[in-house]
């Protein structure tokens, strides 16, 4: 499938020193199966996928597991901490993702509460700068708080991943303000991580001049996956445009579209 936007239209998104032609990364998990996750994959254009190395069996020699079919060559393969408690437990498992053939990229998540699946932004921190000592690019999913996304571009996250509303609900972008601050002050990619559900969702993520989305229920949980992917895939290319297009100001009153002067009596 070819691209939608002109490669003259934007510029290539780039973390650390990596460039993406894709602003839409996605996950793994929740598919019905793994050739529908291919089929998913490959209709959203996205060339990030998570791993959560909890869940997955990290042996790609097997055809039933997910890495058996997930080209490295074709895809930065992330992995993800997905489901650790405690910074000892997220680096314990971004240090045996690396070990068993990952590559220094990590998406690091630390949840603080069960219920919600919140991240604890202690724990975030102190994992962040434990993993970036040790030479990991570290991908941090945090709050919608700005306080705690400057700490860890601070820390050396090389980008910061806020929720748009808490992981799998499809709420939304529930706080659009915070979002459009944090990428006002931080210097790194952001890329709204959790809770977009559809694509208007995404849509309006990306005009809040984010640099990009990562989502996994969204695309497995649809009643059509790959076509959901397709959607998710031309959504964030619009929304994307439509930000540095610059929309019309808003206005109370209705003003024609067409002049007045030089109109036939």
């Amino acid at each position: 499938m070819t691209t939608l936007v002109a490669p003259t239209l934007d510029t290539p998104l780039v973390i650390a020193d990596r460039e993406l032609r894709s602003r839409l990364l996605v996950g793994t998990g929740k598919y019905a199966s793994n050739e529908v996750m291919v089929r998913a994959i490959e209709a959203s254009g996205a060339e990030v996928v998570t791993v959560a190395v909890r869940r997955v069996d990290l042996d790609r020699t097997k055809e039933e597991g997910i890495l058996h079919h997930l080209d490295p060559s074709r895809y930065l393969l992330l992995a993800n901490t997905a489901g650790c408690y405690t910074a000892e437990e997220a680096v314990r498992y971004a240090r045996l993702a690396r070990a068993a053939g990952f590559n220094e990229w990590v998406k690091l998540e630390v949840i603080g509460d069960r219920e919600t699946l919140l991240p604890d932004t202690a724990g975030l921190l102190e994992a962040t700068r434990t993993l970036t000592a040790e030479g990991f690019r570290v991908l941090a999913y945090t709050n919608d708080d700005l306080v705690t996304a400057l700490r860890l571009e601070d820390a050396g996250a090389v980008a910061v991943m806020p929720l748009a509303s808490p992981i799998g609900s499809g709420l939304g972008l529930l706080n659009p303000f915070s979002i459009r601050t944090i990428k006002h002050r931080l210097s790194v990619p952001i890329i709204v991580d959790a809770g977009v559900g559809t694509a208007s969702d995404a849509c309006v993520t990306m005009e809040q001049g984010v640099d990009g989305i990562l989502m996994n229920t969204a695309l497995a949980a649809a009643q059509d996956p790959v076509r959901m992917a397709t959607a998710m895939r031309f959504a964030v290319e619009a929304g994307r445009l439509a930000y540095l297009a610059g929309r019309m100001p808003r206005r109370e009153v209705a003003v024609p579209s067409s002049p007045t002067a030089g109109m036939l009596a």
